[in-house]
């Protein structure tokens, strides 16, 4: 039974965390072989002051973007 864990930045539509359910199912379906009706997709979302590279947060990234746009 694959199981499948993505974590994703926060701020998507539901209907794109719905395609992305969808493409990841049929993708290990059909590189794996298992029956749709066996594999579990898990999105974990987190807000943007909670994920940082390099002691900086996406959030404090994204207003260094705005500011230099």
């Amino acid at each position: 039974m694959p199981f499948i864990d993505v974590t994703l930045g926060s701020g998507r539509s539901p209907e794109q965390v719905r395609a992305l359910i969808h493409e990841l199912t049929e993708a290990a379906h059909r590189a794996v072989g298992a029956p749709l009706a066996n594999i579990r997709v898990v999105i974990r979302e987190v807000e943007p002051a909670h994920w940082a590279a390099g002691d900086v947060t996406t959030e404090e990234r994204n207003a260094l973007k705005k500011e230099a746009g």
